[in-house]
């Protein structure tokens, strides 16, 4: 008892340290104003050093960091093109190979069932294999499975050439917005983890445009291009400080993080600061799925798994993968539709790359919730209006307009949001635990709304677009009253304020 309890102190203190420690710092106009002091280094030095950060105090955003950003969200461009296959693909598939509606609903959200296999050895892969060999393992998974697609013959290739897709996207969903948050200065750091969905976006786009001029088979050869460069590309970036910082190499670690900074940067400060956090985690010892339901975890744990379910339930996945059907019921060529959908959906996802460091998380999200409820709405109204024969000549207009709004309204905070605070909340010591769970939630409501969506359409089409339109208010509420802003501070700051907010 007297073990247990010197530990708690312990523990309690180091929490007290780092929290002090991340106010102080936010307080001073330049964080490293006495930073010599602390690590030894000349004033001459300590000048030198400074013109590499900003007037707050932050360390300048480097040429390094951008670049390894960008391949690394390579990988994200590999999933919106998974994303978007479905959608495109769908007459070409169901024409050539004689496929049911059931058919091919299983083959649509069959690579969100993979996606949920895959989220929930996420953690642990990306724990053991560290994220640069995580990501590897990855573009395995995603090339066999476009392979299979293209070579396939019947629905059970396709199936299982979609399901392979889906592992790989499903552990990508996790270890990619999880590896920049751990490497990109705190001031940018949303900015960068938006990249994330951006390139996803792009992948979306790109397929809903080329595949309107292609066949499927050929699409899917397409699909396989951004694997084989990922891949190049991954062989040049480090692997994430604070990973190898959390098994004891210390050395590799400034070495990573001094190769981010840029060479001429003080990164005394922040290594350290990464260092006092994995000591602390290391002290409260890995914590498995019983211990993560602990009262210190629990509001972190809220806020990940309520960001995921209430992202899934405003029916994302079902507009996204089935958009080409949605045009269509409505009278609204289908071709024109995605093609106009995926030039518009890029500039709305760079908007939001750039205002959400400047206009908070809190905010962007309540604001995509509100656009995305709003247009589900309209959809509703327009549908049930068609089902009357009320203005029929407006209905495929109405269609237009409400898809395409959802769908930006989505790209602009919803869809890239709720990971990149995902992979700020969570300390290191539950973050393959809490991530598991969080990604497995998201791919497993992802999947029963994709597998679902066709189905519900057929029973009631206004009614569905009805009942998202409601969890999409739902979410608003949610995210006002539970959500805090995280812009701004670093990963340890907001953990050390996240678990003392429960004491």
């Amino acid at each position: 008892m007297e073990r247990q309890k010197s530990i708690m102190e312990r523990q309690k203190s180091m929490e007290s340290g780092l929290l002090r420690k991340s106010l102080s710092i936010r307080e001073r106009k330049h964080p490293n104003d006495d930073g010599y002091l602390e690590t030894g280094l000349s004033s001459k030095r300590h000048k030198e050093v400074k013109k590499h950060h900003n007037e707050d105090g932050e360390c300048c955003v480097t040429t390094s960091v951008c670049l390894i950003t960008f391949i690394v969200v390579t990988g994200s461009f590999c999933v919106g093109c998974g994303t978007g296959y479905s959608s495109v693909a769908q007459h070409g598939i169901v024409s050539d190979l004689s496929l049911s509606v059931a058919e091919y609903s299983m083959f649509g959200s069959i690579m969100t069932l993979g996606g949920l296999i895959g989220a929930v050895f996420s953690g642990k892969i990306s724990d053991v294999l560290g994220r640069k060999r995580t990501m590897f393992l990855c573009e395995a998974f995603c090339a066999t499975g476009w392979l299979c697609i293209a070579l396939a013959k019947d629905a059970l290739w396709l199936d299982c050439g979609r399901f392979l897709l889906g592992i790989g996207v499903g552990i990508f969903s996790y270890v990619i917005p999880v590896y920049i948050a751990e490497i990109a200065p705190k001031h940018v750091r949303g900015s960068f983890v938006f990249a994330n969905q951006l390139m996803q976006n792009f992948g979306l786009s790109l397929f809903f445009i080329i595949g309107n001029f292609i066949s499927w088979r050929f699409l899917s050869i397409v699909g396989m291009v951004p694997c084989v460069l990922h891949v190049v590309g991954l062989f040049f970036i480090p692997e994430s400080p604070r990973w190898l910082a959390k098994f004891g190499r210390d050395k590799e670690c400034r070495a990573s993080l001094q190769h981010l900074r840029g060479h001429d940067v003080d990164i005394s400060q922040e290594a350290n600061a990464i260092k006092d956090t994995m000591d602390f985690s290391q002290q409260s010892g890995e914590t498995g799925f019983v211990e993560l339901f602990q009262r210190r975890y629990v509001f972190p744990l809220i806020i990940g798994v309520g960001l995921m379910l209430l992202q899934q339930l405003s029916g994302s996945a079902g507009v996204i993968y089935y958009a080409s059907s949605l045009y269509e019921r409505g009278g609204f060529p289908s071709a024109i539709g995605t093609s106009v959908m995926a030039t518009i959906m890029v500039p709305k996802a760079m908007i939001g790359t750039i205002i959400v460091d400047k206009m908070g998380r809190r905010t962007l999200l309540m604001a995509s919730c509100a656009g995305m409820g709003l247009f589900a709405l309209l959809l509703s109204v327009s549908y049930s209006l068609q089902s009357f024969g009320i203005l029929p000549e407006l209905t495929p207009l109405f269609t237009f307009i409400s898809v395409l709004g959802y769908i930006i309204s989505y790209a602009l905070g919803m869809g890239g949001l709720p990971w990149i605070i995902m992979s700020e909340i969570f300390p290191m010591n539950v973050k393959v635990s809490a991530g598991t769970l969080v990604t497995v939630t998201n791919w497993a409501c992802g999947w029963i709304i994709t597998f679902t969506f066709n189905l519900l359409m057929q029973w009631n089409a206004s009614g569905t677009f009805l009942i998202f339109s409601s969890v999409s208010a739902v979410s608003i509420v949610f995210i006002y009253f539970i959500v805090p802003e995280t812009k701004g501070r670093s990963l340890e700051e907001i953990q050390t304020l996240l678990s003392n907010s429960v004491h």
